[in-house]
């Protein structure tokens, strides 16, 4: 019995650390890559767990996500998060109701290692909706450090009566 145990306990490890050094790297290689992966790793329908390992490899370790909006005195305000701030606040509620972000248009502008990339995306609760509850736009920072992407910041706002996307961000028929 106790040798079951330990090699339960060893076997238990092994697939521990099999997990932690997932290789990741696939998905930052290129700027399309990275930004496709961003939109995937938080998409799922309900039930289905996020891999938030993923997620966090996408940012620098002193990335910020900043959703915007009016708070319920009608100013604009913006919320500072990190990865691990936004996992805590919306991971169960991505999990128990279902998520999936799509982009929709993207303008990229580049200089030297620095990109900024206007992402307008729609959402649905269900990858079988076919129309979106919510849209917006996700200013993404991003920098390549000769190795790899790094999402520096998302900031972000969602599309209101007040404010509708412009159509120069959207897509071109």
């Amino acid at each position: 019995m106790k040798k079951v145990v330990i090699l339960f306990f060893l076997v238990s490890l092994s697939l521990n650390a099999q997990e932690e050094t997932k290789d990741y790297s696939k998905h930052v290689v290129t700027l399309d890559s990275t930004i496709e992966t961003l939109y995937a790793v938080i998409s799922g329908d309900a039930g289905v767990e996020r891999d938030w390992a993923l997620f966090k490899y996408l940012f620098h370790k002193d990335a910020k996500l900043i959703p915007t909006g009016k708070n319920k005195d009608g100013k604009h305000v913006a919320r500072y998060m990190t990865p691990d701030d936004y996992i805590k606040s919306s991971g169960k509620w991505l999990f128990e109701n279902g998520f999936h972000e799509l982009e929709i248009n993207r303008e990229t502008q580049t200089f030297g290692n620095i990109t900024q990339v206007f992402s307008t995306y729609q959402s649905f609760k269900s990858k079988s909706d076919t129309e979106p509850f919510m849209r917006g736009i996700n200013s993404i920072q991003l920098m390549n450090d000769g190795q790899r992407w790094w999402v520096i910041n998302i900031y972000w706002m969602q599309e209101s009566e007040d404010s509708p996307i412009p159509k120069n961000y959207l897509p071109k028929n």
